[in-house]
């Protein structure tokens, strides 16, 4: 079977929250959401089938916006995806979840669905609209009796890292099949998430603990293990350790950000990562994206740039997130992870 490529493809900006953090509202609450028309999306699903074809690979698309399900022809799209038998991952919301919606979904190869909790109700309706926390909860099992995973996400920030520990007991007891996290990436106007190297480990720690605590007992929830510097805690405790067999100038794992991901928006401009700012490479309406990927993308294998990384053993298996370092650095995609705490482990930076 060949390997997946994965696209995050936004079809629409279109909300029906706007939250504190997001990347899309965050500096003009007064944007005007872009959407895809019907044949602009069919060519965008050409252009990915032709670059799969290219290199080998088999499609998955990680459908979001905005709230894709607003999109008028978002059923449309999906029809196509079960024609092509392609395999795809809805992150949205949840205000438009029914049974009908969750098994008309399944029906259509809908794999997973991703929704977020930010932070425990009070916190969490702060960051995006009232009655959300309740709303996001409550969906978790109509997800589940379609056969759909559902994947709880929450994003980390200064505002809510105390409270992950309690989403994590509430995401669990709802039934979510999957929870991870990852950082908040500041917007231009914000670069201080006020969380130090040493506060983000002792996090991984105490989340360490209580999924290790919630695996023993038999949970069905899978922790994901989300952020790279969780590859940092395990080299530090000893449960990584460097391949012997480990070629030099490899890349293993970490980073997904020019190796296996391509992101989509509504305009058509093509970017490495949508985390990252400033990492557009193209337009899919005017750019092949099988040429892209040995052009444009280029500026993102550039692994001995890495400010930090480059000196640490871990670069194969690591590089921290370039996105956060990138927010915070004033566009630096090479810059140090600003949650790392490498030199605190010895040995592993040269």
């Amino acid at each position: 079977m060949k390997p997946y490529f994965s696209f995050q493809w936004h079809i629409t900006d279109e909300c029906d929250q706007r939250c504190k953090h997001c990347y899309i509202f965050a500096e003009n609450l007064q944007k005007s959401p872009e959407r895809m028309n019907g044949i602009q999306m069919e060519a965008v699903l050409e252009n990915c089938l032709d670059f799969c074809a290219a290199y080998g690979r088999q499609p998955y698309f990680y459908l979001t916006g905005g709230d894709p399900i607003l999109h008028p022809e978002f059923w449309t799209l999906l029809d196509r995806f079960k024609q092509e038998s392609i395999p795809f991952t809805i992150m949205g919301n949840p205000f438009h979840l029914t049974p009908d919606v969750c098994a008309r979904l399944k029906e259509c190869g809908c794999i997973r669905y991703q929704l977020s909790i930010d932070g425990l109700e009070e916190t969490h309706d702060w960051f995006r609209k009232a009655g959300s926390y309740k709303t996001t909860l409550e969906k978790i099992p109509m997800l589940n009796e379609a056969g759909i995973r559902s994947i709880i996400m929450t994003t980390v920030s200064g505002k809510n890292i105390e409270e992950v520990p309690g989403i994590i007991d509430a995401v669990v007891e709802a039934g979510a099949k999957v929870y991870a996290f990852a950082r908040y990436c500041p917007t231009s106007e914000e670069k201080d998430t006020a969380i130090t190297p040493k506060r983000y480990r002792k996090l991984l720690e105490d989340c360490d603990k209580i999924f290790c605590d919630y695996e023993a007992a038999g949970c069905e929830t899978f922790f994901n293990r989300k952020d790279h510097l969780w590859r940092l805690l395990d080299y530090e405790r000893g449960r990584f350790s460097i391949p012997a067999d480990a070629e030099p100038g490899m890349i293993y794992e970490g980073c997904n950000c020019g190796n296996g991901h391509l992101t989509i928006l509504p305009t058509g401009e093509v970017y490495a990562c949508r985390r990252v700012q400033d990492s557009k490479v193209g337009n899919v309406f005017n750019d092949r994206l099988a040429d892209l990927w040995i052009g444009q993308m280029e500026a993102y294998r550039e692994y001995d740039s890495f400010e930090k990384c480059s000196r640490c053993k871990l670069l194969a298996w690591c590089r921290g997130c370039p996105a956060v370092a990138s927010s915070t650095s004033g566009g630096d995609f090479y810059a140090a992870d600003p949650q790392c705490w490498a030199e605190m482990v010895e040995g592993l930076l040269d």
